[in-house]
């Protein structure tokens, strides 16, 4: 990537952005955070410059400056991504850490943070504005629907089917050819061996609704 890059979102998904940028010889510009607290503070020698919706910062994201959203809340994502569609005419850019490993057979949409040590197999089909965390594994022909966070060390299994915006919890190993509903959670160190409902919570070994 040429461009320097904005990042939205000062928090720990923010550091870890600005983790993969770096570490890929990427400039990072600054941070933008709508936490008033974080305004003013730097990252090493990354300043966060003023909120997300500053139309000053704003102006400057598009043919000479990328954008990434490392913001942990779905919903929140997803105005940002409308925000910088409709203003800005731009798509936020993947950030993807150099210690992961993704297949070229792979297909990866936009906006997408794969962080340290990820894997993701042939065959694999990730949407758009996900978030595959440190040592998560997506095996062959799994695919993930737009706005799907995967949590550290989660196992999605070869055919799992992970529609938008469901969350897969630190540690939950998804049985091969499974399908997770929209909107889905799946809890922390579950076991899941059977479809997932959309909108519904499941948790355990094996995972039941709660």
């Amino acid at each position: 990537m040429e461009n320097p890059v904005m990042i939205f979102g000062a928090g720990s998904l923010g550091l870890t952005a600005l983790d993969i940028f770096q570490r890929n010889e990427v400039v990072v510009y600054g941070f933008l955070d709508d936490e008033k607290a974080f305004h003013g503070q730097e990252f090493g020698d990354v300043s966060v410059l003023g909120e997300t919706d500053d139309d000053g910062f704003l102006k400057i994201i598009g043919p000479k400056t990328e954008a990434f959203i490392a913001i942990g809340d779905g919903r929140v994502r997803k105005q940002l991504v409308k925000l910088l569609n409709e203003r800005r005419k731009t798509q936020p850019v993947n950030a993807i850490h150099d210690t992961a490993v993704v297949s070229k057979l792979a297909t990866i949409g936009h906006g997408n943070l794969i962080a340290a040590r990820a894997v993701i197999n042939p065959m694999v089909t990730v949407g758009q504005h996900c978030l595959i965390l440190t040592g998560a594994v997506i095996d062959t022909r799994a695919a993930l629907g737009d706005f799907v966070q995967v949590g550290p060390g989660a196992i999605v299994n070869s055919g799992v089917t992970i529609d938008e915006s469901a969350y897969i919890g630190a540690g939950a190993v998804l049985v091969a050819g499974i399908t997770v509903g929209k909107g889905a959670r799946i809890g922390a160190g579950s076991v899941v061996v059977e479809n997932v409902a959309a909108g519904s919570t499941v948790f355990g070994n094996p995972a039941k609704g709660i």
